[in-house]
């Protein structure tokens, strides 16, 4: 007994199949994690190292070169990528796209441990290396902290409160606060103080150098307790006790710290990192989740939490939103499962009026339970709700009744000749199971590329494959079980006529008109193939005029706008600009709110969010509007704002995207020893962009050279007068910015003690001339200008950037709107390559064309693969090479039906259209192997002649194919209206359309020419 006519003859089991897929499918859908988009390991790490007062040359050359080779000994290692600059190096590292999450944790700490190594080997004064491996890190929750005349350091009291309260709900990673300002103690001195005094600077410094550590009195026993002995000061407790200090005695009178200096508590000036919410200063809260939850249940706890915690937050002070992930999910989820809902609505009523009421409600029964026992076998291997795999549900959906489809309609053809309910449905899948089984798993096959691509594209739409497994798989099991079971259930035996013969099943006019087509083809067969030939050809010409395209923009009513100064402005001037920006942007009626983060790019609150390194120069707004339609508008008046109003920045507007982003869309890098030669060809390299109006925001990321103030130091009178070099500056770095000089304890924080002159003192360039330096000779402090003979002003290079240990200067570009990156890579890139370089200097290609070349690599690297497989069956299944061609040579053919598509509704060839592209093959397959499969059987079971077994085994196939086809291009139709879906869409629409007529039409012809059959008319 097979698995039909036991799923027939056991109906209570079959029953209870069903029941257990209804229960465990809602079950288990309402378990599913629930995401925005796939999770997706960024396989990147930056390692910080500061080196106070070395250039940008001496921090390549002695700080980030040895540290590139301890990397580069890593076998894990993708590329590396350093920006050198005044006394910092900052180095990505980049892991290969094959390692996931789970690999990543022991790569870096043998990555630590390399670093760690190779310590002792740096100069001195290099700080500790700080590693950050947490780069990746995704906060999806992007929450503001502001308050109007509230101070930076009641901000961070608040924040850190919701800090230690947020991190403990369940479901929460990490919480990180963002934009925390330094706190320090700065202590100004006069000098005509000290002068008056007798005291010198350094009086002051080796005081405060203990101040404040902890010391250890001991302890006592005292009766049958041991008592801890602290000692403490009676000059008070906070700044107080630093004012009252005891310098020392001059003629009788005591001297403190306060008389000759002034004591004040701030933050660290010029600051590293701030960030601005709707035009207030701003601290942020980013909240990442633990993997495997439910985002939008998590979020939800999240909110409540805060509700409940209401009570404590300051009046005045006020919580927004930048980013809110939870509910974007919960939307973009909503969105999609309408989306499906909608796909299987339109599957389901194709089917009631093509093969009427009651085989209808069986195949929308069918479906309905093979997507239920997707969403159980998802649950099972932890595969989540998201843009991807609800996609994929989608796109399978006609896919999924092509199993049910032949059955039933085997089925009731069977019915109709007067088999009986068993003998028709054991017939029907007796003869057309292994077919169906086959050409399934060649369909499955066809994106296995997808899901065995080791690349980062691979792996975020790696859930496209495993879904379109699962549901594949379930619709041909089903096929062989529940639809016959509800066959038997649903259609009654028809009875013959009295002569024993039944009515000719393909009498319909749809029948008629096909059979007449197909004999005029058959008849005509050469003419038939030439044009198809002739078809193709036309397409592949056509394909030529089909714009290229990675990922696209993502339809978020958000978008960025970085600014960036000259090379060389102080933070505070950045400050100062983005403050008057906002005022302007305020203006806007559409624009919903404002955050700017000036110094660094912000915390990564989305996947696809590239933060920027640190440089003074550099500030990001982003910006929401009120909806997507203003995104575009909104972009244009704000470019011509900044053009008129802030002609001093170089502003760049960025849309968020879909999948794996650039900084540039069009990238050239030059390679090569001397900077000097580097910048030369860059200005060719950027005249050539530049000449090109489809080009905009063109730039070379080495920047502008600033200028350097080089005091000239007198080694003959220093050496006379007991100063080094190192010693004047010293002095000129106490004076210009203070000198830290102990530590000052503060509750639970340790604050910076800094000595430095007062605000008159250092105000101007012009007080250089007045440092003070203390002359071990003489004993006493002399004037600078004894051992300074004079100050240059000279220009320098402040960032020294370099790619895998060569020092790399990348010409960047972006086109216009409504162009794609790789339409005008492909119109100047001959233009730039025309360039002659030196020896020992080298052109590459970055930005969009590098991600999709190596994309497009990973995914081709298996579609051989895929494709012998795929060969294999199909040959093994009809065991003839013969009939396998056939079927095969089809596949080419479909390229007419995708250019028509792609160029008719103007839709750019994605990554996604590849993948379909990929899908195509595998449907195309299908619908040929079960009409090659029926040729033979009605040649080889029933003895009929060639012509008429071609003939008829395409009539009967009509419907089948027919319904297939229109239920998956119906299906598509929701996924219309989603950007990233679209070229998929489109293609597979048009795609399959036209691959139909090629299985009804070209595999009979094919078949009759491989096998000499001759036409004869009826």
């Amino acid at each position: 007994m097979d698995l039909t006519e036991y799923s027939i003859r056991n109906r209570t089991i079959s029953w209870m199949v069903v029941l257990l897929l209804i229960g465990g499918g809602f079950l288990a859908f309402n378990d599913l994690g629930r995401l925005e988009d796939p999770n997706f390991t960024i396989k990147q790490a930056i390692i910080l190292l500061d080196y106070p007062g070395a250039s940008a040359l001496e921090v390549e050359e002695e700080v980030t070169l040895p540290v590139e080779n301890a990397l580069q000994q890593l076998s894990y290692l993708d590329n590396i990528t350093s920006t050198s600059s005044n006394g910092l190096a900052q180095i990505m590292v980049e892991m290969k796209s094959i390692y996931r999450k789970d690999d990543l944790a022991q790569i870096w700490d043998e990555m630590r441990r390399k670093i760690h190594d190779m310590q002792g080997r740096l100069p001195p004064g290099v700080s500790e290396p700080r590693i950050i491996d947490d780069f990746g890190d995704v906060y999806g929750m992007f929450l503001t902290i502001t308050g109007q005349d509230y101070s930076y350091e009641e901000l961070a009291d608040y924040t850190d409160y919701l800090r230690r309260e947020l991190v403990l709900v369940p479901g929460v990673g990490k919480v990180n606060v963002g934009g925390r300002r330094q706190e320090q103690v700065f202590i100004e001195a006069d000098r005509a103080k000290l002068t008056a005094t007798g005291f010198a600077m350094s009086d002051i410094q080796n005081l405060l150098r203990t101040q404040n550590l902890v010391g250890d009195a001991g302890k006592i026993r005292v009766g049958s307790e041991y008592l801890r002995i602290s000692s403490k000061t009676e000059d008070g407790d906070g700044l107080s006790g630093l004012a009252n200090m005891l310098i020392g005695n001059v003629d009788g009178q005591l001297i403190y710290l306060q008389d000759v200096a002034t004591i004040s508590k701030s933050y660290a000036d010029p600051p590293a990192h701030l960030y601005r919410f709707n035009g207030q200063s701003a601290l942020t809260l980013g909240i990442s989740f633990a993997s495997g939850v439910n985002v939008v249940k998590v979020g939800e706890a999240i909110d409540t939490r805060l509700a409940e915690l209401e009570g404590q937050r300051p009046v005045g002070m006020l919580l927004g939103t930048v980013y809110d992930q939870p509910g974007q999910v919960a939307e973009s989820v909503d969105n999609f499962l309408i989306s499906l809902g909608q796909a299987v609505l339109i599957v389901i009523l194709v089917l009631l009026f093509t093969m009427g009421l009651k085989p209808g409600i069986l195949m929308s029964s069918v479906l309905m339970l093979t997507i239920l026992g997707t969403f159980i076998v998802m649950d099972i291997y932890a595969i989540e709700l998201h843009r991807i795999s609800l996609g994929a549900l989608i796109i399978a959906l006609g896919m999924l009744v092509d199993n049910a489809i032949v059955v039933t309609e085997g089925i009731m053809i069977g019915l109709q000749r007067g088999q009986t309910r068993l003998q028709a449905a054991k017939s029907v899948v007796g003869h057309t199971k292994w077919p169906l089984m086959g050409a399934t798993i060649i369909s499955i096959t066809a994106f296995a590329p997808i899901g065995l691509s080791p690349d980062a594209s691979g792996e975020f739409t790696g859930s496209l494959f495993w879904v379109l497994l699962i549901s594949l798989l379930l619709s041909w099991i089903f096929a062989i079980t529940l639809t016959p079971f509800f066959c038997y259930l649903m259609f009654k035996e028809q009875r013959t006529t009295t002569d024993g013969e039944t009515g000719d099943p393909y009498r319909g006019f749809a029948y008629q008109g096909y059979r007449v087509l197909l004999q005029l083809c058959l008849r005509f067969r050469w003419l038939t193939m030439t044009a198809m030939l002739a078809a193709l050809i036309a397409a592949l010409a056509g394909f030529t005029q089909v714009k290229q395209a990675f990922f696209p923009a993502s339809s978020l009513p958000m978008f960025m706008v970085e600014y960036w100064l000259p090379e060389g402005s102080d933070i505070r001037a950045v400050n100062a600009d983005i403050q008057t920006l906002e005022q302007d942007l305020q203006q806007f009626e559409q624009i919903q709110q404002i955050t700017a983060t000036i110094g660094r790019g912000a915390e990564r609150f989305m996947l696809t969010y590239s933060q920027e390194f640190s440089y003074p120069s550099y500030a990001q707004l982003i910006i929401r509007v009120e909806n997507f339609d203003q995104v575009q508008p909104t972009i244009d008046e704000l470019r011509q704002l900044l053009n008129q109003r802030y002609p001093q920045a170089f502003t760049k507007f960025q849309r968020f995207t879909i999948g794996p982003s650039t900084k540039a869309k069009i990238e050239a890098r030059l390679i090569g020893p001397d900077p000097q030669v580097l910048r030369r060809y860059s200005e060719q390299v950027i005249a050539v962009f530049e000449a090109d109006p489809d080009t905009i925001n063109v730039r070379q990321d080495w920047r502008e050279r600033t200028k350097v103030l080089q005091p000239v130091y007198n080694e003959a009178e220093g050496r006379r007068l007991g100063i080094s070099k190192s010693d004047l500056d010293t002095a000129v770095a106490t004076h210009v910015e203070g000198e830290t000089v102990g530590l000052y304890r503060h509750g639970t924080k340790l604050l910076p003690i800094v000595i430095r002159p007062p605000a008159t003192e250092r105000a101007s360039i012009g007080s250089l001339e007045d440092i003070q330096v203390y002359s071990p000779a003489k004993g006493a402090y002399v004037n600078i200008g004894q051992v300074m003979e004079r100050v240059d002003l000279a220009w320098e290079d402040p960032l020294i950037k370099r790619r895998d240990r060569k020092r790399t200067l990348s010409v960047q570009a972006d086109p216009i709107d409504g162009m794609t990156a790789t339409t005008l890579h492909n119109k100047i890139r001959g233009k730039i390559e025309a360039i002659e370089l030196p020896p020992g200097y080298e052109l590459q290609w970055g930005g969009e064309y590098e991600t999709q070349r190596d994309a497009n690599k990973a995914v081709f690297a298996f579609v051989p693969l895929g494709v012998l497989v795929m060969i294999v069956l199909t040959v093994v299944l009809f065991g003839s090479a013969k009939q396998a061609l056939v079927v095969w040579i089809t596949v080419p053919l479909s390229v007419i039906g995708v250019t028509i598509g792609l160029l008719v509704m103007d839709s750019p060839f994605s990554f996604m259209a590849l993948l379909a592209v990929l899908s195509l093959v595998g449907m195309q397959l299908k619908n040929g192997i079960v009409l090659v499969e029926e040729i033979k059987r009605l040649r080889e079971d029933e003895g009929q002649p060639w012509l008429e077994s071609i003939t008829q085994a395409a009539i009967s196939r009509l419907r089948p194919v027919t319904m297939a086809a229109i239920t998956t291009v119906l299906g598509m139709l929701p996924l219309l209206s989603d950007v990233f879906f679209q070229p998929m869409a489109v293609t597979i629409m048009f795609g399959l359309g036209f691959a139909t007529l090629l299985t009804l039409i070209v595999v009979p012809v094919l078949f009759a020419l491989f096998y000499g059959v001759r036409y004869r008319a009826a």
